[in-house]
């Protein structure tokens, strides 16, 4: 299953926030078995919001897209995805009474507060699209067809997901390495399985003389299994599937090393006294 993220906002492309919303979507929809073959930040702009989805919902088996679903003149995202569908922008019956009874909830918690909500803004979607509950905040999500649309707040976001994530699956699997050796080091053994196998291959150094560490792909769990196998046997570097085992081996060796160096020099000890002794002694008997 190909997926595709969308990411909007001209917060996060002025840098304002960080884009963890993208970062975790990834590494969800990874985790699942999907295969996440875009990812991309657009401003809070309709045409590009509308252009942006409509050409990825016809490439990609799905579409994934956060932010820009709040009350505010620059949430255009419902708008935008219904324009790149070519749908109308519709109040959603369900998503209406939804938002309407988180008001009152609101109202009921903080009498206090004074604002103005407007409960038809934040339940218009896409013509036919199915709303997505929201159990952290006020806007819902919704589906259309295979475009999902997910608040910006990453709690909401989170939430909102959940309710679809059973939607998102495949056969992409993955198995992680770590080597201390640089990533110069693993370059020939990583472009051979790659080519033998078929599986992709990520190696990503670490700064500050950190360990690198080796990630294969494949869409076939058997395949990735037998490289895994091939890489661990033919590189020259030793790999470990997990960071601990990498520092047990370092502190193990460390030890070891320490050990040998102790008893080393013991030895010369051994031998300065034993030296100083026997010169005492000879020197003991010429005097005599």
């Amino acid at each position: 299953m190909d997926v595709a993220i969308v990411t909007v906002g001209n917060e996060l492309l002025a840098g304002d926030i960080e884009n963890t919303n993208a970062t975790w979507l990834a590494r969800e929809l990874t985790r699942r078995g999907a295969e996440v073959v875009r990812i991309v930040t657009v401003p809070d702009e309709e045409s590009v919001i509308a252009e942006t989805v409509g050409g990825w919902a016809e490439a990609f088996d799905a579409v994934v897209v956060t932010g820009g679903l709040g009350g505010t003149p620059d949430d255009l995202t419902m708008p935008g995805v219904a324009a790149g569908l070519g749908r109308e922008l519709e109040v959603n019956p369900v998503a209406e009474a939804d938002v309407a009874a988180t008001i009152e909830e609101i109202y009921e918690r903080r009498p206090d507060l004074e604002f103005d909500l407007k409960v038809e803004w934040y339940a218009s979607m896409p013509a036919g699209a199915t709303p997505i509950p929201n159990p952290e905040g006020l806007a819902p999500g919704c589906v259309a067809g295979n475009v999902y649309v997910l608040p910006g707040i990453p709690e909401e976001m989170r939430a909102v997901f959940d309710n679809v994530a059973d939607d998102f699956g495949g056969t992409v699997a993955t198995k992680t390495f770590h080597t201390p050796e640089p990533e110069g080091a693993m370059a020939e053994p990583l472009a051979a399985v790659a080519t033998q196998f078929g599986v992709r291959v990520g190696s990503y150094p670490s700064r500050g003389g950190g360990p690198t560490r080796i990630k294969l792909t494949a869409t076939d769990a058997a395949v990735l299994a037998d490289a895994s196998s091939w890489l661990v046997a033919n590189a020259a570097a030793a790999l470990v599937e997990s960071e601990d085992e990498l520092d047990e081996a370092r502190g193990g060796g460390e030890d070891e090393a320490r050990s040998d160096g102790e008893d080393e020099a013991q030895g010369d000890d051994e031998d300065e006294t034993r030296g100083d002794g026997e010169s005492r002694t000879a020197g003991g008997a010429d005097a005599g």
